[in-house]
């Protein structure tokens, strides 16, 4: 008899932690629709790492760059390299998956489905790995950004916050870093040239681009072509 009224209890209190939880992180989704964050889970991760190896000597660079401010190239390359669907999307590319899943099927190795808009939840609030706890989060958090953020908001922040090279993050940071210019005059090219090292921007580099990088950045300013321009993503608000 004494189970029951432990077990409501308990019930309850699952029931307000879950709504508090839901509370809070949409709360704080919806303040970031308006304010630029000022980090990132994964560049606070990177900080950590390198403090705690004892590089004291690490200097993160990343400034936050409006939509307004970076060349039309540069989303439409990100786009065109990690996820043509993104604008049509909500937040999920089933087909990818499935298309991942079967590969895998077929012994190949499991490669990544994220769209954009998971790697700009996992960047912005979670941290890296394969656990089902971490991609469950990941999928919760799309779900809030999808919801509450209009696709430019999500492709403005994932180009503000994605790590294009060691201790690099930003399209900011990494036009002035590679290229000299701020992000207003990059070129196709250039914009290419970021978009293909995102796979592993530590090992690859946009100024010193190895053949790979080279012949990944031509594919990407093909598909830039094929999609039609800057028009493909700016009809997306």
């Amino acid at each position: 008899m004494l189970r029951r009224p432990f077990l409501r209890r308990l019930l309850r209190w699952t029931v307000l932690a879950v709504l508090a939880w839901i509370a809070v992180t949409w709360l704080a989704v919806l303040v970031l629709r308006f304010v630029p964050p000022v980090t990132s889970a994964m560049m606070l991760k990177h900080r950590i790492g390198t403090w705690v190896h004892g590089e004291r000597d690490f200097r993160l660079q990343q400034h936050w760059v409006p939509w307004s401010q970076v060349s039309p190239w540069v989303p439409l390359a990100m786009v065109a390299g990690e996820d043509q669907k993104f604008p049509f999307h909500h937040g999920f590319d089933f087909d990818s998956i499935h298309q991942a899943l079967d590969a895998a099927d077929d012994g190949a190795r499991l490669r990544g489905a994220s769209t954009i808009s998971q790697q700009t939840a996992k960047n912005l609030f979670l941290w890296n790995g394969r656990s089902f706890v971490r991609k469950g989060l990941e999928a919760y958090f799309t779900v809030l950004l999808e919801l509450t953020w209009p696709k430019q908001r999500i492709l403005e922040v994932y180009m503000n916050i994605a790590e294009l090279g060691d201790g690099i993050y930003g399209v900011g940071a990494a036009s002035e870093a590679y290229f000299h210019a701020p992000p207003a005059r990059l070129s196709p090219a250039q914009a290419a040239r970021l978009a293909a090292v995102l796979p592993s921007p530590r090992r690859l580099h946009a100024d010193r681009p190895s053949a790979y990088v080279l012949r990944r950045a031509d594919w990407i300013e093909r598909q830039m072509r094929q999609l039609g321009g800057p028009p493909y993503i700016e009809g997306r608000r």
